[in-house]
């Protein structure tokens, strides 16, 4: 397909994960009425993002893939004809979970799943306690409307990440997001953080000549030890494949938007910009090293 219409839903969460699958499910629906072929959610959906603190008992919230949340994803994919993105907490077994991206297509079905690669483990954001690193690489999940480069928000900041994806095929790079600024930090510094995200985004699609489609959600969610909690900066976006800004989100209010991007962009820009060719793969066995002592 060249033209390709997006759907994206960027909300804020509540404690009540019924509510949170509820609204995203209206979300989809949304998007859907106003043409949405393709609907990206946020990463994290049904629930608070729990990873500001360590406690056990957060591993209630992790599911089975297939499971009740794919269930329900895919009932509504196969209703109204369109790809989703989901980003769910996966119980792989007892003791071992993971943070994965899930692709139902159009028929319902699950055509694929990546599970998160890069983990962070930084104040408010101990994902390292929660989730174990992916094992599934770097591989595109092909779909009825092409192959989805899906990738999970740390993973966005890794220019490796978004190589792979391209080298293998992808159409596109899509980013499952949860992130915000600390309300402790001063304007300044959160306006730099937000910038920086954004950009490196902006530079995986020109680097690889794809769209980026990058979904992250709203409003603040409390800190259950008393902390300053974290304020989610929204700001969603979609960019073309030299990194144009095709549609973007607020960083306040939520939305249940849809963007068109033109697919068959990318080998023209590929043909005026061909850093595929021009790549010195002899040269680039040191990437392979975690540091160059």
């Amino acid at each position: 397909m060249a033209e390709l219409t997006i759907g994206i839903v960027q909300h804020a969460c509540s404690e009540d994960v019924a509510e949170n699958l509820e609204k995203t499910m209206t979300g989809i629906r949304e998007t859907a009425a106003n043409g949405a072929q393709l609907v990206v959610l946020q990463e994290l959906h049904r629930s608070l993002y729990f990873c500001q603190q360590e406690d056990t008992a957060m591993f209630d919230l992790a599911e089975t893939i297939p499971g009740p949340t794919t269930d329900r994803l895919g009932a509504l994919a196969r209703e109204l004809g369109v790809v989703i993105v989901a980003s769910l907490f996966e119980r792989r077994a007892p003791g071992l979970y993971h943070n994965t991206a899930v692709v139902l297509d159009n028929d319902g079905s699950i055509a694929g799943m990546y599970r998160k690669m890069h983990i962070p483990d930084d104040p408010g954001y101990y994902e390292k306690f929660y989730f174990t690193p992916g094992d599934l690489g770097f591989n595109p999940i092909q779909t009825s409307l092409g192959k989805l480069g899906v990738l999970v928000c740390w993973d966005q900041w890794f220019p490796e990440a978004a190589r792979l994806m391209a080298m293998a095929g992808a159409d596109l790079l899509i980013y499952p997001t949860a992130i915000g600024w600390s309300p402790e930090d001063d304007h300044a510094e959160q306006q730099r953080q937000r910038d920086a995200w954004i950009t490196i985004q902006r530079a995986h699609a020109v680097a690889n000549g794809l769209p980026v489609i990058s979904v992250n959600r709203i409003g603040h969610e409390a800190d259950p030890k008393g902390g300053p909690g974290a304020l989610f900066w929204g700001s969603s976006f979609v960019a073309g494949p030299q990194g144009e800004i095709i549609w973007q989100a607020g960083s306040d209010r939520e939305a249940f938007s849809v963007a068109q991007i033109d697919l068959s962009r990318s080998e023209t820009v590929r043909r005026i910009w061909p850093y595929l060719r021009d790549r010195r793969i002899d040269h680039y066995n040191q990437l392979t090293k975690l540091y160059r002592d």
